[in-house]
């Protein structure tokens, strides 16, 4: 769970996990940097949460990047575990929940990352607005319709793929889908907030959204790149089909029509062009070194905690 001051909210968290957990289970917290001090004792007597660990960061990356650190200081130092269980720290990932997605991973032989799909969404009607707005334009430039958060179980073996998907450090569900690690999703409603108020802002979530898409860069471009080349390809026909009548008919054409044609063919000329720069900048782009997680988070790691459940 990636923590940034959300401490008096994951101490009515616990709780709700101990009695939600169907076994015994390891809890990692990911302080994100948090410039508040966690002032918030961890609930004694919790027999279903074997531990607590709260692994610090040097500096705030934002959740995504901290699930992805998480992730790798998992992968290389928790042995002999079955699943990981990934979640936001607010109480908006609802611990009753939990029995219907471990019980869909069962029923999937632990092969497959289950996801929570927002069936319900307690968010303002602008918001959803604009959520709707998102997923429309999501699934144009790239292909994938989305759905998901963070909420989600995924078994051993993907854990060992993420670690090594540069992706991951933009977008957890994002990287999932790119390294088209199996994965399927069961409907389940957004919760509310246990205790404080959400950080995130219109900004952020838009860079949230752009780092989703992100991920599927090369797909974006070679989309616009095909979208512009046959906008310019209409242009020239619709281009063609004036001249045709002007010239062998007696058909009347508005004089602005030739002058409308040549600007659009100017204007989406000027837009190929730009989208092939950007389609080669991204396939090279691929060749370069990029961040691997299991590789490289250990920089961001400042220490770990053990807190006494």
């Amino acid at each position: 769970m990636p923590v940034y001051n959300d401490w008096a909210a994951v101490a009515h968290l616990l709780p709700l996990l101990h009695l939600a957990l169907p076994c015994p289970a390891r809890v990692l917290l990911v302080d994100d940097a948090s410039p508040e001090p966690r002032d918030q004792p961890i609930p004694p007597q919790l027999s279903r949460v074997a531990s607590v660990s709260i692994l610090r960061l040097r500096r705030n990356l934002g959740h995504q990047r901290a699930i992805a650190i998480g992730l790798v200081y998992i992968y290389q130092n928790w042995r002999d575990i079955d699943a990981v269980l990934v979640m936001d720290a607010d109480g908006e990932d609802r611990p009753q929940d939990l029995p219907a997605l471990l019980g869909r991973f069962a029923a999937e032989d632990g092969r497959k990352v289950v996801f929570a799909a927002r069936a319900k969404r307690l968010e303002s009607a602008g918001f959803r607005f604009f959520y709707r707005l998102y997923r429309l334009l999501h699934k144009a430039l790239t292909g994938v319709s989305v759905r998901v958060g963070n909420f989600s179980v995924l078994p051993p073996q993907a854990l060992s793929t993420l670690v090594v998907v540069s992706e991951l450090w933009n977008h957890y569900a994002a990287a999932v889908f790119r390294a088209r690690i199996p994965h399927t999703s069961i409907p389940l409603a957004r919760g509310k907030r246990l205790a404080g108020r959400s950080r995130m802002n219109f900004v952020s979530l838009l860079v949230h959204g752009l780092g989703a898409i992100s991920v599927f860069s090369d797909i974006v471009g070679a989309r616009l790149l095909a979208l512009t080349a046959g906008a310019i390809l209409l242009t020239v026909v619709l281009a063609g089909i004036v001249a045709g009548i002007r010239l062998f008919t007696d058909l009347a054409v508005p004089g602005w029509a030739t002058y409308v044609t040549g600007m659009l063919v100017i204007v989406l000329a000027q837009a190929l062009i730009v989208s092939l720069a950007l389609v080669f900048i991204i396939v090279s782009g691929r060749a370069a070194p990029s961040f691997l997680p299991l590789r490289d988070a250990a920089y961001f790691i400042d220490r770990v905690e053990q807190v006494d459940a």
